[in-house]
């Protein structure tokens, strides 16, 4: 067995400082870098001040560890932050099962993010395209200069487009919009590429003698595309079937391909939590790229292919290592360390991977035991907590309640509450403490 997935043998059955100890062994981090991700360094209110108004405070988010991910024939530790119990299991559960049988392969596809300049109501279309593109080289000019420092990293615009969108018939105008091609390098580049598209309005208006209206991103960044590929070998075929079918079904129906993505973002939502970066703008990226053909369809494809089960998905993912909140919070500095995510790309890939191994997940537990009992089981301690157990008790009530979900289908507050009066008039009388 590898050094690192030794180390995280057993993982999830630890104490908390059990898991601080093996991790820090894996991972290299300092002793310092272990106190912030404990919480044992508390959050500083002063840097609160510097990412939101109004600062008050912070809303602890659960951070964990997902084991058994190879990525790349690389072993990573993956930082998670979500509020969800079943999401970190699922996750590592599932890395195991294609570790011990299959692989995870990954790629980029394009570096390019997109911005904005709109021309709301153009009256000669033919001109302002023909000027445009004459100047074409100057504005490219005109926007690297107020980015040096990106272009000296490598990055910068690449090139400019123009796209012609229809109007109201009641207005005699059509609109265009200048679309600036850049590559933000290992920024996810959001404050860079809106700062362009600004520089760049004054110099069209003046141009082209036309008015520009919006000067922003967009979120729909296809020209930056990670992808991933799983492969898991001589799957049992009911499993297999089991799991096509799921992903037909969502082929077949946006309901279905609805959730069938949440399953994914569930995954790549919590690496991008705990890393600094904007989860929503990937979401809304992601849910476009979904409906790319004019209609809703899952982002991800399951087959079986012999007797492989080979999964593939590409979607839009713009992020980054370097600047905004990864600069500046330091759990996301030590979650990007604990990662070994340097480069964007990196962490991009990274995070396709997640998402993908997540929606196996998914698909496997309602291919074969259906989603209930596994949420229910890591619901229990939730269940327990709600019911008011402490310390010790929450343990001793959640495997109560797991116990009972072995005759029924599902466990509810009440039962937790039952089961806790219980151990509490058993301790009272002097009863065993696992009663």
């Amino acid at each position: 067995m590898d050094r690192l997935d030794g180390l995280m043998s057993g993982f999830h059955k630890l104490t908390r400082e059990e898991r601080l100890e093996r991790l820090q062994r894996a991972s290299g981090l300092s002793a310092g870098e272990i106190d912030i991700l404990s919480g044992r360094a508390p959050a500083d209110p002063a840097v609160a001040e510097h990412l939101i108004e109004n600062a008050v405070g912070y809303f602890p988010m659960p951070l964990g560890v997902a084991t058994h991910f190879r990525v790349d024939g690389r072993d990573l530790l993956i930082p998670m932050a979500v509020e969800e119990t079943s999401i970190i299991a699922a996750a590592s559960a599932t890395a195991k099962w294609i570790r011990a049988s299959g692989s995870i392969t990954t790629w980029m596809r394009g570096r390019i993010i997109i911005g904005q300049v709109q021309l709301p109501s153009v009256k000669d279309v033919a001109r302002a395209r023909r000027i445009l593109d004459e100047h074409r080289d100057a504005l490219m000019a005109l926007a690297n200069a107020c980015v040096p420092g990106l272009v000296d990293r490598g990055g910068g615009v690449r090139d400019l487009s123009v796209r012609e969108l229809p109007r109201p018939e009641s207005d005699s105008g059509r609109m265009l919009v200048l679309h600036v091609h850049c590559d933000p390098v290992d920024a996810m580049g959001a404050n860079l590429i809106n700062q362009v598209c600004e520089a760049l309005k004054p110099a069209i208006e003046d141009l082209t003698g036309e008015r520009v209206g919006l000067c922003i991103l967009s979120n729909l960044m296809d020209g930056r595309l990670a992808g991933v590929e799983v492969v898991v070998r001589n799957v049992d075929p009911t499993v297999g079937r089991g799991i096509e079918e799921a992903w037909r079904f969502a082929e077949a129906d946006p309901y279905r391909a609805c959730t069938h993505n949440k399953g994914i973002l569930n995954g790549v939502d919590a690496v991008l939590l705990a890393t600094g970066n904007d989860w929503r703008a990937v979401e809304a990226g992601a849910h476009a790229f979904a409906a790319r053909s004019g209609r809703y369809a899952p982002l991800s494809e399951w087959r079986m292919k012999g007797a492989d089960l080979v999964g593939r998905m590409e979607m839009p993912l713009a992020v980054g290592t370097v600047g905004g909140v990864t600069r500046v919070h330091p759990t996301a500095r030590v979650c990007l360390k604990l990662l070994g995510a340097e480069r964007g790309d990196d962490l991009a890939r990274v995070c396709a991977a997640v998402g993908l191994v997540q929606n196996l997940g998914a698909l496997r537990a309602l291919a074969t035991v259906g989603i209930v009992r596994g949420h229910m089981q890591l619901h229990a301690a939730n269940l327990a907590i709600a019911a008011g157990a402490e310390g010790p008790e929450v343990a001793r009530v959640r495997d109560r309640l797991v116990g009972v979900l072995r005759d029924e289908k599902r466990i509810t507050l009440g039962q937790a509450q039952a089961i806790l009066r219980s151990i509490r008039v058993a301790d009272d009388a002097g009863g065993t403490q696992y009663a």
